[in-house]
């Protein structure tokens, strides 16, 4: 759980309120509550409010949280909810036929409150049906039969004046009003139904008021004043009718817009005491109630304790055998998963050690002591399932689905890894359960199951099918406001022009923690990227878009789903917290936010859909698919773990789509460390992330020079020794404190996580017992303290081994196929990324670059996905747009029935055009599906409308049963359709009609000319125009804070050459009337933004046309939400190739601080012969400088030296000009 905010007290001498705030949305009003909890709980504290209560549109996503932070400021929370009401029956689509301004409306509004536990679970399954039953124009409604069920516990208040009594009221149905207020006085009881009357200063309020005060005179029922409350503050108006109008898409300035619109939403705030009291003074008894509905309200939401959760669990039917112990089901539990731990033990190890032994009864005796066995068999239960080929729920076969080997601390459990849940063995990687389940601090254990992305729903309905539908759901999260989506949002409703808006938020930091404020906040060493927001500050241009912006920042947008976490209740989720339904899929989900709704009774479980691992059943599938007959199926799960052509991969940095070892800088890291086994590719996968990246080069250094290893004891080095001295994981940590101070691996896990969250309270008391412990291992207390302090860092970011390892044997597997079935493995990654247009060209040029050839679909070739056929990748059919799964399914079954396709006609002779639609065969025609056959593409397109009418004709007729009156003769009744022949189409536009609908080049690539000239001379590509974004983003930024002005860096910065297609010309006007240019430039794998500044312009225009293909120098600005190339000049990319290199361009790294670190790469310069002179590029005190290096340092420029280089410890880039 989140950390829980206490709130300053009143000021001295404020007196405690006598008005109850009972009309609250917050922020979980989405897009229409502008202050997040803690705001309006601390202004009502601030305020010496004793209660307060939380009544959000249609939903309770705050209740929990609410609940939290009011116990905690000593604040009675008064729990509730602003309900949406159905006029007649809730699950019918039908408005009422009255509403405000003679507009028919879709619901009424209605408060309920929460009197105790009662009325809350009573609130949840009323909030729950609205969502799943009462959905209408995005609103979850309930209705009056629903409140008979469930009422019990709750107050109810006849809500605004968008309440059902009003609105009858204001439409002249008084009769109406009377008797629907009967009915709810009759419902709740006399002292648990109010008429709330409000006034924001609206007519219709003020009319209706006095009519509302008579009614429940007239009927006894008590009244009560409360106020609309939107936000905290007054002066919050503004950024409230923002978010509305974010939520609307309307602008801000429109006149009927403002304020609301008719809605005086200026009034919307959190009152004192005082100014509600002023409001119908004559109604003194109005304010009198709120307090007294306050103190009726005495709810504390119960909370399960976490060794309390395992009774929380569901059930499930055990084999008959091993119901054994009556009503005793924990022990029935106990027994069956000894029995499936017992059995898994033989199949995993051939001997069964007394070490082997001692652990599993280790692990069995803390499992079955915490009462952990069921959380166990539920997740052994549907790992197990998804690798069975039989569903024994349903009685129906069903297809194998892949699990991971493990994620996270349960890969350390011998148990698990006996149950199957893991394959990874902890023996073999020194795996420590402790790490996942602490004896010594009672947590649930959390498995985090990874599966096969394409079945994860299947393994999730199973779930549904096994524990019932109403028992299992989702788990909501919620999109914020974050910086950059609020400067777009508020600038949108604003109307500042688009451009400018991008150009504000490529300005702020774009690390995902950043906050706007450090926009406005001067840069340091630790935070370059800050303060590039403080020239705009002041403008007043922007001043209003700040202004609104930080106050909007961090609210709450939307819901959704999470990725991976589900709940499973005891019983129907409702009985444990309220449901939802997503918008986007319909899926139902709990909505409390993972961090708080374990301790509601549900137990959460992650359900991870891994692509990588369907990556791996392609792969499979293709191979099997191809086998010679009699071969066994191949399983990558069986491949060995030492096979040396994989390493060779690795040691090459050849993981281009090699799972977790795909970025260029890991493929740097890979060819500097060479790892020769799984361990070292386990360390590399744990080094290479923010903070331990640090220690690389120490790793390295350590592997290549064993002397250099320094450990901080030499008692020390059997834990520290597979890892050359660094302190890499969690484990080790952990081992560390066994080892020096005697901890239990349950107290140094303990230790661990206090290290890890550095707070010094509780640190200090941590080291106080390492040094005990230490100094009765013998140990100095100086010492001690000096291996303690070296800890610390390391806690705070080392990695968790068993997640490490259990990831790099995937990685591995996915090496292993590209070192063995490249083809397989690329086709197996396009699959993966069938869909996606930017991916799809990235992995083509790699398959390409691989020497595997690329082919457009073809009908008697493709597959429904991407195939591999006599060494070639085909393209898969289901990847062209407007084809879709069923046609392609279609066409493939047909062939493998019927044999190939002869011709067009005989294609459409055969396939079904219900199944095969007219869209689906003009596409197939478009990107080459039957090049191969009789007819080219433009010839096809041209007929093959009337061709296919003309085989429909043929169709009726021998459906009609007619017989031809030449039969005898030999003659047809329906000669063969004649085709009007034409010439292919120019090889341009049939590239660009194939990039249209498969998004990509398959058959060729427009640039294919020019390839030699793009890989020898180009120095900006689509893949590292973000990367020298960043760079001029951070490189201008340290000059501005170093004192340059902007004027004085224009001719700062590194000089590109790009080389591409020109897409997409764009000229406009400047405010001084000259024309300026934007384009795209596109390469093999994608395309950058390209600015032609007027005078450069001036000088191009007549050279450049779409289509064209150029090379362009320049410098890149990345001060704009896209990076863009500044054209400088042109020229003609095969006169570029022939010009000789001349220079080699070094950029350093940040982290030396010595000549002695970089003697490494000066020797290695001296060393190498060439003609290039070299230049380094450095930066000194975040400001960068260029140094020409002695004469006598000339180097090659051929491709494998820069390779080198580029490989070399402290070298950050290279390249050449």
């Amino acid at each position: 759980m989140a950390d829980i905010h206490v709130f300053p007290e009143a000021p001295e001498g404020t007196p405690e309120s006598d008005f109850v705030h009972l009309h609250v949305h917050s922020d979980y009003s989405l897009l229409d509550g502008a202050s997040k909890l803690d705001t309006l709980i601390a202004k009502a504290k601030r305020l010496n409010m004793k209660a307060l209560a939380l009544t959000d549109h249609g939903n309770m996503f705050g209740v929990l949280n609410f609940e939290h932070i009011c116990h905690a400021n000593g604040i009675n929370p008064v729990c509730g909810e602003e309900f949406y009401v159905a006029y007649k029956d809730h699950t019918e689509k039908t408005d009422i036929p009255f509403g405000r301004n003679g507009h028919h409306a879709h619901n009424f509004h209605l408060i309920l409150l929460c009197k105790n536990q009662t009325g809350y679970k009573n609130m949840c399954w009323l909030s729950s049906i609205a969502f799943q039953e009462g959905l209408y124009y995005g609103k979850p409604r309930i209705d009056f039969e629903l409140l008979k069920r469930y009422h019990e516990g709750i107050i109810c208040l006849s809500a605004c004046i968008q309440g059902e009594i009003p609105q009858l009221l204001m439409n002249g149905r008084t009769e109406e009003a009377y008797q629907v207020a009967k009915e709810y006085k009759e419902l709740f009881g006399a002292d648990h139904y109010y008429i709330e009357i409000q006034s924001h200063g609206l007519e219709d309020q003020i009319k209706v008021a006095p009519l509302l005060v008579k009614l429940a005179k007239d009927l006894d029922i008590p009244i009560v004043l409360t106020n609309d409350v939107h936000y905290a503050n007054q002066d919050d108006a503004e950024a409230q009718d923002a978010l509305r109008c974010i939520g609307f898409k309307k602008l801000l300035d429109e006149p009927h817009q403002k304020m609301g619109g008719d809605q005086n939403i200026a009034e919307w705030y959190l009152k004192t005491a005082d100014e509600m009291k002023k409001i119908f003074p004559q109604w003194p008894e109005a304010v009198e109630n709120t307090k007294k509905i306050a103190a009726m309200c005495d709810l504390t939401i119960h909370q399960y304790k976490t060794q309390d959760l395992k009774d929380c669990l569901p059930r499930f039917e055990l084999p008959a055998e091993f119901c054994t112990h009556g009503d005793d089901y924990k022990s029935d539990q106990d027994d069956y998963m000894r029995y499936i731990v017992e059995e898994g033990l033989k199949k995993r190890y051939k001997e069964i050690t007394p070490e082997i032994r001692e652990r599993v009864e280790y692990e069995l005796g803390i499992i079955f002591k915490m009462g952990f066995s069921g959380y166990f068999l539920i997740v052994w239960e549907f790992i197990n399932w998804s690798k069975s080929t039989y569903d024994n729920v349903n009685k129906i076969p069903k297809p194998y689905i892949p699990i991971g080997p493990g994620r996270g601390s349960g890969a350390g459990s011998v148990v698990a890894y006996c149950m199957t849940i893991t394959d990874i063995d902890p023996f073999r990687y020194k795996l420590i359960f402790e790490r996942f389940l602490n004896p010594e601090r009672v947590s649930m254990p959390d498995f985090d199951v990874d599966m096969d992305f394409d079945y994860r729903q299947d393994i999730i309905q199973h779930t549904r099918d096994l524990y019932g539908d109403p028992q299992v759901g989702h788990i909501v999260t919620f999109g914020t406001l974050k910086p950059k989506n609020c400067i777009a949002d508020v600038g949108r409703v604003l109307n500042i022009p688009l451009n400018e808006v991008a150009m504000l938020k490529k300005c702020i930091p774009d690390n995902p923690k950043a906050k706007l404020k450090d926009a406005f906040t001067p840069p340091d060493e630790k935070h370059p990227d800050n303060g590039q927001l403080i020239p705009y500050k002041d403008d007043p241009k922007y001043k209003r878009l700040f202004e609104l912006a930080s106050k909007l920042e961090g609210v709450n947008r939307n819901t959704g789903l999470h990725a991976s976490g589900m709940v499973i209740g005891l019983t129907a989720l409702p009985d444990w917290a309220p449901v939802f339904k997503d918008p986007k899929t319909g899926e139902v989900g709990v909505q409390y936010t993972m961090d708080i709704i374990e301790p509601c009774g549900l137990v959460k479980m992650d359900y991870l859909g891994l692509k990588t691992l369907s990556l791996i059943r392609y792969a499979e599938n293709i191979i099997n698919k191809h086998k010679k007959e009699g071969e066994p199926d191949f399983v990558t799960a069986n491949v060995s773990e030492s096979d040396e052509k994989t390493f060779d991969l690795f040691c090459r940095g050849d993981t281009v789509a090699v799972f977790q070892f795909e970025s260029p800088g890991m493929q740097k890291i890979l060819r500097q460390a060479q790892p020769r086994r799984l361990e070292e590719l386990v360390a590399l996968n744990a080094l290479y992330r923010p903070g331990p990246m640090d220690y690389i080069p120490q790793y390295i250094e350590g592997k290549w020079h064993p002397e250099t290893i320094h450990y901080p004891d030499p008692c020390l080095e059997d834990i520290l020794k597979e890892t050359y001295g660094v302190m890499v994981y969690q484990e080790q940590i952990m081992q560390v404190s066994q080892k020096i101070a005697g901890f239990s691996l349950g107290a140094a896990d303990m230790l661990r996580r206090a290290m890890g969250k550095k707070k010094p309270e509780v640190l200090m008391g941590k080291k106080k017992d390492f040094e005990e412990g230490a100094i009765k291992n013998g140990f100095t207390k100086e010492h001690a303290d000096e291996i303690f302090e070296i800890m610390v860092p390391f806690a705070g970011y080392g990695f968790n081994k068993s997640h490490a390892a259990a990831y790099s044997v995937v990685a591995y597997r996915t090496g292993y196929l590209k070192a063995h079935k490249p083809a397989e493995f690329m086709a197996a990654n396009l699959t993966n990324e069938i869909t996606s247009t930017d991916t799809l060209p990235v992995y083509i040029e790699e398959a390409r670059k691989m020497g595997i050839p690329v082919d457009a679909p073809d009908v008697n070739r493709s597959d429904v996905i991407f195939d591999v056929v006599d060494g070639h990748i085909v393209f898969g059919l289901k990847g062209i747009k407007g084809m879709g799964e069923g046609a392609a399914s279609a066409i493939v079954k047909e062939r493998e029935a019927n044999g190939p396709f002869k011709s067009f006609d005989d294609f459409i002779s055969r396939i079904s055009f219900q199944e095969v639609n007219k869209r689906a065969i003009e596409v197939l025609i478009k990107t080459g599906g039957f090049d191969k056959l009789d007819k080219n593409r433009a010839t096809l397109i041209l007929n093959y409308e009337r061709a296919i009418q003309y085989e429909e004709k043929k169709r009726l007729g021998s459906d009609s049963g007619q017989v031809s009156l030449f039969e005898d003769a030999g003659i047809k009744e329906f000669a063969d359709f004649k085709y009007e022949e034409v010439e292919e189409m120019p090889k341009m536009e049939l590239l660009n009609i194939e990039k249209e609908l498969i998004g990509c080049y398959v058959s060729g690539h427009p640039l294919d000319e020019w390839r030699h000239a793009i890989e020898k001379c180009a120095t900006l590509t689509s893949e590292n125009i973000e990367r020298a974004g960043k760079e001029d983003k951070a490189e201008k930024a340290a000059l501005e804070a170093s004192g340059r002005k902007p004027w004085q860096m224009k001719n700062t910065g590194r000089s590109y050459v790009a080389i591409g297609m020109i897409q997409g010309l764009r000229q406009i006007l400047t405010k001084k009337g000259d024309q300026m240019c934007f384009a795209k430039l596109a390469d093999f794998k994608g395309a950058i933004d390209i600015t032609f500044f007027p005078k450069v312009w001036e000088q191009l225009k007549d050279k450049i046309q779409d289509e064209g293909v150029y090379a362009f120098k320049g410098k890149v600005d990345g001060s704009r939400e896209s990076p863009s190339l500044l054209v400088d000049t042109m020229e003609d990319p095969k006169a570029l190739e022939e010009k000789s290199i001349a220079a080699v361009h070094i950029k350093m790294r940040d982290a030396f601080s010595s000549l002695k670190e970089i003697s490494p790469l000066r020797d290695f310069l001296f060393g190498a012969n060439g003609n290039c002179v070299v230049y380094f590029h450095i930066s000194v005190n975040g400001a960068p400088f260029t140094v020409k290096a002695n004469q006598q340092m000339q180097v090659p420029s051929t491709p494998d030296f820069i390779q080198s280089l580029k490989d070399q410890n402290l070298v950050e880039d290279v390249w050449c000009e």
